[in-house]
């Protein structure tokens, strides 16, 4: 199988989701990670019992998706930072390491001599990335971030969604949710400096904020805002797109939901209505021109709703499936999980976890020479600190006497 970063090692000096979800990804196209956790306390991550309401996990098992997802594949080394004797270790894994990837905060970088700077005079050659909450410049620079706040609040997705009469900001679909996009872009941002520093030979600086993240998600409506020239005014939310009934959602007799998104609603009209069965509406005189369909819009919907509303979810997605129209059932997250073409795809993979189960996680979704990714489990806290260190040429001796000094773990 192909795997275009075999041979690549990045050192990730980083935690929650945003940071090592780059990580895990690149992790997936053959990469060798080395994770650098918190001596005593670990990723901080690890210490979340609940997310978005819900249990991390299940009883009797060590398999945290909120752990895996953005950290498998990975190996975990048990560092304190902040002790000189820890320094020579860091530094060695710097020098062996073609990218030094991180989310510490400025503040946090030079206190523990991580700036660019720092980690450039180790190895020059190393390709320096940041994850920020809102950029490496600015007066936010050095403000602390999540994906609910720098992402989906300032970013413009939560004001996107929240219609103009709510009572609350509607919330994010799922947890880390805009930190799993923006991994995929720094990855993509270190694939790209990769292969500049194999043109070039110059290493680059690479920093993705949630913020440009946020931005960039929403890019649609904030260009037509500066175009415009002030806020777009709220649109009121409905079932079907105004204009077009081929376009929206209709609820099923069991309180489910179907998207249809059929833009050229004229070259799909007689064969949906076939399938919908309605022929009646096929052969209507009045539906005959796209302006006729949009005069009457209104009418062919209700039309369209009160069909839908006669059959269950599972008997239209099974009559929908042949339908050349664009449409798509309205899955929840275990239909997702079970989706027959991403299982095709090799996007939903098994992994053995750490108590020798077999579980499933969702893979990256770029694909190479149409192969399917094989992943392995995320490390257990400091679970290959040992390992590291011998690779690195430390005897058994020396590791003992960093273990006592409270240097690595």
């Amino acid at each position: 199988m192909h795997r275009p970063m075999e041979g690549v090692r990045i050192l990730e000096v980083a935690q929650f989701t945003f940071v090592p979800a780059a990580g895990a990804v690149l992790a997936d196209w053959g990469a060798d990670i080395v994770k650098v956790e918190h001596a005593e306390r670990g990723d901080a991550q690890r210490g979340l019992t609940r997310v978005m309401g819900l249990p991390a996990g299940v009883e009797g098992s060590s398999f945290a998706p909120i752990m895996e997802g953005p950290n498998r594949g990975k190996r975990s080394i048990g560092i304190a930072l902040d002790k000189p004797e820890s320094r020579p270790v860091l530094e060695e894994l710097v020098r062996r390491s073609d990218v030094f990837l991180t989310n510490y905060l400025p503040s946090a970088r030079a206190k523990l001599a991580l700036t660019i700077d720092d980690i450039r005079k180790i190895n020059p050659d190393i390709i320096y990335v940041t994850g920020s909450g809102f950029g490496t410049e600015g007066p936010d620079a050095d403000q602390g971030a999540y994906d609910l706040t720098a992402f989906w609040a300032r970013g413009g997705s939560a004001d996107g969604v929240t219609p103009a009469d709510a009572n609350r900001v509607s919330f994010m679909p799922a947890g880390a949710y805009g930190d799993s996009m923006g991994g995929m872009s720094i990855a993509g941002g270190i694939a790209a400096a990769l292969f500049a520093r194999n043109v070039t030979g110059k290493p680059s600086e690479v920093d993705v904020s949630l913020l440009a993240i946020g931005a960039w998600a929403t890019q649609f409506s904030v260009n037509l805002a500066l175009l415009t020239g002030g806020p777009l005014p709220k649109v009121q939310r409905t079932e079907q797109s105004p204009g077009n009934p081929l376009t929206g959602n209709y609820r099923t007799s069991d309180g489910r939901w179907i998207q249809l998104s059929m833009l050229q609603p004229t070259r799909y009209w007689a064969e949906f209505f076939r399938v919908l069965g309605r022929q009646d509406l096929v052969d209507d005189p009045r539906f005959n021109t796209m302006d006729e369909i949009t005069e009457h819009a209104e009418m062919i919907g209700e039309e369209i709703a009160k069909t839908m509303a006669s059959k269950t979810f599972d008997e239209w997605v099974k009559s929908f499936a042949d339908m050349t129209g664009q449409w798509a059932a309205v899955q929840n997250s275990w239909e997702v999980g079970n989706d027959p073409a991403l299982i095709a795809n090799g996007r939903i993979v098994e992994v053995v976890d750490a108590d020798g189960r077999s579980q499933k996680l969702v893979a990256n979704p770029v694909k190479f020479d149409n192969e399917p990714v094989k992943l392995t489990r995320a490390p257990q806290f400091a679970e290959h600190t040992d390992d590291i260190l011998g690779e690195l040429g430390l005897s058994g001796d020396e590791v003992i006497a960093l273990k006592l000094a409270g240097a690595v773990t």
